[in-house]
């Protein structure tokens, strides 16, 4: 890494050598990492949840033809070679011995069979069930890759922000020792920047293991190892619900959340399973046709051989009719009907969910947009705050521990920043999922809110220093002596 430094006016060297030297020390790489985009389209590649969802779809949409079966003609062929022997007990004693070559071609064909009707809507209801379950795989796919991101984001920011935070309790620190060695702060002070210290190296430790973690989570979806993360810009604009109105959002997740889609194709199939069960009780009848060949040879006694060949074919229509099955048929009837109540109640669980998960994911977006704006502000004040209180430590009127306390605000609020920008974009994410509107364009428009250069919005306000701004009347006055 190399950076050049090219007619810099004196005033405007100090804070771009700090951000410089910022940078080398958090190791932030000079070449872009990667995206969401990119990340998204790995996981579709490689997530094995994902792919056990296509292998699932694949063998749903086999269930159509095997249903349409039931309705189509059944050939039955068959072949036998037999060999009788007859032993005849009379006055004279006579073994005969015969030998049938036989096949035979049967074809039945439904003429009506109303469960096997049932069956075949059904096939049609698990194939369309099945369409729907996978399209719901794919909405999980982007809000479960993005949330991975998001979490390494999460984790990466932190990292980023305890480095940051132990680099300035450092420069503290040292401040703190060169003020006591000169006589003009307590040891206190020092003491206490000493403690923030250990602290901060404690929490860098800690958040570069969550970072791994966060990072092996993202691998187990994109089967790919993860580095450096593109973070969010810090100009970015979030994005807001659209339309503007809770109702709306309930009112369409109602009618077109796919969990609601999947409820009611399995209602549809609980009635026509329990409309194959009253079926029990009709009568089926079919269109039966064989065709065959005998070839039977024989002894017929001692003294002469029998034999005989011949084609036979038969067209007929067979009807069955059931009488009584022990209480079999109503039982099941019994049972299938309260299935079918039960898949109704299933169905509008799943619309209640459905409109309760679009409110409380709309209300995530609009109040985690009002709280971005208010921590922004917030960031704004902790960064004013940490630059007053260091240069109140230097003209006497704070103490170390005013200045520890100032920076470690402005890194709490900066994390808690970016952890709400994060919620504020997936809980957008998971309102679209809601209403089956969410799709890989949306992952395209976040994409532009990235930036190729991680870290950026955490850098450290450049340290105020005496003299290089009007120190204000207030400081000046009552200033007291730290020795």
């Amino acid at each position: 890494m190399s950076f050049a430094l090219l007619a810099v006016p004196g005033a405007a060297r100090k804070p771009l050598a700090l951000a410089v030297s910022l940078l080398a020390l958090l190791h932030v790489p000079a070449a872009a990492g990667a995206d969401l985009l990119q990340v998204y389209r790995d996981a579709q590649a490689n997530d094995a949840q994902f792919a056990s969802a296509r292998s699932q779809l694949l063998a749903t949409r086999e269930r159509l033809p095997q249903a349409r079966a039931g309705l189509l003609p059944q050939v039955l062929g068959t072949a036998g070679v037999q060999r009788t022997m007859a032993d005849y007990s009379s006055p004279v004693d006579v073994t005969r011995y015969f030998n049938a070559n036989t096949w035979a071609l049967q074809l039945t064909q439904p003429l009506f069979r109303w469960d096997r009707w049932e069956t075949y809507k059904q096939g049609e209801l698990a194939t369309l069930a099945g369409e729907v379950t996978f399209q719901q795989a794919q909405l999980d796919l982007i809000t479960r890759a993005s949330q991975a991101y998001f979490d390494v984001l999460a984790a990466q920011d932190n990292l980023y922000l305890a480095g940051a935070q132990k680099k300035a309790i450092g420069e503290q620190l040292e401040q703190a020792k060169r003020n006591f060695e000169v006589g003009t702060a307590t040891i206190t002070d020092a003491n206490d920047a000493q403690a923030r210290y250990d602290l901060a190296t404690a929490t860098e430790i800690s958040a570069r293991s969550a970072l791994e973690v966060a990072r092996a989570s993202l691998q187990q979806i994109t089967g790919k190892p993860v580095d450096e993360l593109m973070g969010l810009r810090p100009e970015a604009a979030i994005p807001g619900p659209m339309p503007a109105d809770v109702n709306a959002w309930a009112a369409q997740a109602e009618q077109t959340n796919l969990q609601v889609g999947v409820a009611g194709y399995n209602l549809e199939t609980a009635q026509r399973e329990s409309n194959k069960a009253r079926a029990g009780h009709l009568p089926s009848v079919d269109l039966v046709a064989s065709y065959g060949y005998t070839n039977a040879q024989g002894t017929a006694t001692q003294l002469s051989n029998v034999g005989s060949r011949y084609n036979s074919g038969v067209v007929g229509v067979q009807l069955s009719i059931p009488i009584y099955a022990g209480g079999q048929i109503q039982s099941r009837v019994r049972e299938t009907l309260a299935l079918a109540d039960k898949a109704a109640s299933d169905l509008e669980f799943a619309r209640r969910t459905a409109a309760q998960t679009a409110r409380q994911t709309y209300s995530g977006v609009s109040n985690g947009l009002a709280q971005v704006k208010a921590l922004e502000a917030a960031e704004r004040s902790a960064q004013s705050a940490v630059e007053s209180n260091q240069l109140g430590y230097e003209v006497g009127v704070r103490i170390n521990i005013d200045v520890l306390n100032a920076e470690a605000q402005l890194f709490s609020t900066r994390r808690d920043l970016a952890k709400a920008r994060y919620d504020t974009i997936m809980n957008g994410l998971r309102l679209k999922a809601s209403t089956a509107v969410l799709s890989e364009e949306d992952v395209v428009q976040i994409n532009t809110l990235l930036t190729s250069v991680p870290g950026t919005m955490y850098k450290l306000p450049e340290k105020a220093r005496v003299g290089s701004a009007p120190v204000p009347a207030s400081m000046r006055r009552g200033g007291r002596n730290p020795s």
